[in-house]
Order: structure tokens, then sequence, then C-alpha cells
């Protein structure tokens, strides 16, 4: 069972000390990797790694997460592997910039990605159900807006 925690604040706020003292409270729903995500509206903003919350997220790394809205994720492996290209949330920068953080387990991972593949020439880069499912949320979303079904 991962742990996943979503912060959306006034516009001039900053979430990132808020989402990474949530995250280290859900430490105990995975320790395997860590990862945070912020936006202000214009950049996003990430780091993800294996380890715990606090290995993960020094000074440095918290200064550089701006935003007022952010996703924070503790990783526990159920599927997938344990490598760190698999630490979530997970972002893609097509069509607008989205992330994902996700918790469970999808039955049809190898279907969506050769469909992602096939019909979206998207290429999914780790064995991860959860970067599958934001790939085919954001060619979804590129469908929308490009008007197509």
């Amino acid at each position: 069972m991962c742990g996943i925690i979503g912060i959306v604040g006034h516009p001039d706020s900053q979430v990132a000390g808020c989402i990474y003292d949530g995250i280290l409270v859900l430490q105990h729903r995975g320790q395997d990797a860590a990862g945070i995500v912020t936006s202000d509206s214009d950049n996003i903003s990430h780091r993800r790694a294996n380890g715990l919350v606090r290995d993960v997220f020094r000074s440095k790394h918290m200064s550089n997460l701006k935003g007022s809205m952010g996703i924070g994720h503790v990783r526990y492996p159920t599927a997938g592997s344990s490598s760190a290209a698999e630490a979530q949330p997970f972002y893609t920068n097509t069509p607008f910039g989205v992330s994902l953080a996700h918790n469970g387990n999808l039955n049809n991972t190898t279907d969506i990605i050769n469909g992602l593949l096939e019909y979206d020439h998207r290429r999914i880069n780790t064995s991860s159900d959860s970067e599958a499912l934001l790939n085919l949320f954001a060619a979804e979303i590129q469908r929308s807006v490009n008007g197509r079904p």
C-alpha cells in the first residue's frame, strides 16, 4: 500500500513543506521510494528517488519545489520493479504537463502499453502500471484538445 497526498493552496502559497510533512507521516505506507511534484501554474518541479522521505529530500531539493499545488507519494512496490525510475509521482509534458500518483494495480497494463504505442505513439519507459495510466490519461487529454475521438 502506497501513501499519497495532494494539496492545492492559495496561489501565493508554497506547499512543498506541507507535502513533505504529509508523506513523512505516511512513511509507514511505503518505505521504498518517495517523490514530490509541485506546480505554480506555469512550471512543474519534481524530485523522486529510492529511499525514505528524510533521505530523498534535503533542503536544497525542497527549495527547488516551488508552487501552490502538488502531489506527494511514498512507494511500497506491488507491481513493477524497485528501480528509482519507478518512484512516483510520474510526469509527462505532453500535452500540457501532467503528473500522477497512483496506488493500486492495473490488470491490463500490457494492453494499455501496446495501445499507447500503436495508436498514440507513446513509449512507456518503465514497467510501472502507474506510468501507463498517466500516459493513457494524457493521451485522452490530447485527443480532447485536438477534437479527435
